[in-house]
């Protein structure tokens, strides 16, 4: 499943949202659920390139993406019925891409820990890692629980003159 950004805002279809602000934005709701891991990242890869972000960076916020959804499923819903919004812009300098969901409020940055090097990876705690590989991987990570809802906001800056 992919969304087609030009063909939606074209019809003014439902699941396009224009945020205040910014030239252009999108959005797309979808199930929590496993299978709904592809077209949010298909969401955010769309959204980069329309940005025209170098490959480097459209990695680094497709990694953050992909690592924050799975969480939201997997962790955050845990199983029970729910639903993701994701919702996305391109501004002047930036691009932004916005998870919120219904799931029990929970911060991503809560126990996140630079990896233990120095530690043989056999006695390394479990888990945490892809969250800090994730959120530093953007240049920004925003986290904030509004109306009982949880919005977590990555950030990419834009290269200048793009």
């Amino acid at each position: 499943m992919t969304f087609d950004f030009e063909a939606a805002a074209a019809t003014g279809t439902a699941g396009v949202a224009q945020a205040p602000g910014c030239g252009r934005a999108n959005a797309l709701r979808v199930p929590a659920t496993t299978d709904a891991l592809e077209p949010v990242s298909d969401f955010v890869i769309h959204l980069a390139r329309q940005a025209r972000l170098p490959e480097s960076s459209l990695y680094r916020l497709r990694l953050a993406a992909d690592e924050l959804a799975t969480n939201i499923v997997l962790h955050g819903y845990r199983g029970h019925s729910g639903e993701i919004t994701v919702d996305g812009g391109i501004d002047p300098g930036e691009v932004w891409v916005r998870f919120q969901d219904d799931a029990p409020a929970f911060d991503p940055r809560h126990g996140m820990r630079a990896p233990a090097l120095d530690v043989p990876l056999a006695q390394r705690e479990i888990g945490g890692l892809g969250v800090f590989l994730a959120f530093t991987a953007v240049d920004t990570f925003a986290y904030e629980l509004v109306a009982g809802r949880n919005v977590s906001t990555l950030v990419m800056r834009r290269p200048a003159g793009e």
